[in-house]
C-alpha cells in the first residue's frame, strides 16, 4: 500500500498522492469500548442486525454493522438526536481510518458540517490520547459533501449546503488546536494521527503561530518514528 488516503491540508478529502506510507495502526486500542460503539450505533439507528456472537470477532462485527449503517443512509433513514453522540464516538474509536468515513457521513448530512466538527474539535482538545487520535482521523472525512437527502433528524431538519453553516471559523480553530497537539502531546498515535491533515505552511496561520509551525516541522523531521519522518517530507519537501 502506498498510500495512507489522507490529504496534507485538512480541508477533505482529496486524490491520494503516491509514495506516503500507510497510517500505521493504533498502538493503544480499546476494543471494549468500540465494541460497545458498535452496538450503540446498531440500538440508535434501529438497524436490522442480529445480536453478534463471541465466534463473530469484533472486526467481523464492524463490518456488519457499517454495512448495515450504509444500506439504511441510501435508503433513507429518520436519525433520533442521541444517533448524533453514538455516531461521533464510534467514528472516533473506529481502529481503521478508511471505515470511519461510514459513521461521520449519516451525521453530517443530519446534523451538519459545523456540529459534526465541532464535537471532534472537542476530543482533539479534551479528550482522552486515543479520542484525540480517532478525532483527527475522522476531522479528514467532516468535509463530505452532503450526498444522503434521505438521511435527516427527528425534527425534520436537515443539513444545509457545505459552507452553509459558517464552518471557517471551526477549521481556523482545528487548524491551531492540532498544530498546537502536534508539539505538545508526545503521544506517537496522536502524532501520526495529526500529521497527515497538518498544515506545515506557515501562510495557513496568523504570525503568531509561526514559530510554532517551524517547531513543529522540526520536531516530526527528528522524530523516531518512521512514519512521521517519512510524512513530513513530503508534506514540506527536502
Amino acid at each position: 500500500m502506498t498510500t495512507d488516503g489522507h490529504g496534507s491540508d485538512a480541508g477533505g478529502p482529496e486524490e491520494p498522492q503516491r509514495g506516503f506510507m500507510a497510517l500505521p495502526g493504533r498502538t493503544e486500542r480499546r476494543e471494549d469500548v468500540y465494541e460497545r460503539c458498535l452496538e450503540d450505533v446498531a440500538r440508535s439507528l434501529r438497524l436490522d442486525v442480529a445480536p453478534g456472537t463471541e465466534r463473530e470477532g469484533l472486526w467481523t462485527r464492524g463490518q456488519i454493522i457499517r454495512s448495515a449503517v450504509r444500506d439504511a443512509c441510501r435508503e433513507g433513514r429518520v436519525l433520533p438526536e442521541e444517533s448524533f453522540d453514538v455516531l461521533l464516538e464510534a467514528a472516533v474509536h473506529e481502529p481503521d481510518p478508511s471505515f470511519n468515513r461510514w459513521f461521520v457521513e449519516p451525521a453530517l448530512n443530519a446534523f451538519g458540517h459545523r456540529r459534526v466538527r465541532l464535537a471532534l474539535l472537542r476530543y482533539l482538545r479534551t479528550g482522552t490520547d486515543p479520542e484525540r487520535a480517532g478525532a483527527a482521523r475522522a476531522w479528514y472525512w467532516s468535509a463530505l459533501p452532503l450526498r444522503m437527502p434521505g438521511v435527516r433528524t427527528e425534527n425534520g431538519g436537515a443539513a444545509g449546503p457545505p459552507g452553509s453553516d459558517g464552518g471557517s471559523d471551526v477549521v481556523a480553530a482545528w487548524h491551531e488546536a492540532a498544530l498546537r497537539e502536534f508539539v505538545d502531546n508526545e503521544h506517537v498515535d496522536v502524532r501520526r494521527s495529526i500529521l497527515p491533515g497538518l498544515s506545515l505552511r506557515k501562510s495557513a496561520y496568523p504570525p503568531e503561530l509561526h514559530a510554532l509551525v517551524d517547531t513543529a516541522t522540526r520536531l516530526a523531521r527528528s522524530h523516531p518514528d518512521e512514519y512521521i519522518r517519512h510524512r513530513v517530507e513530503h508534506q514540506v519537501g527536502d
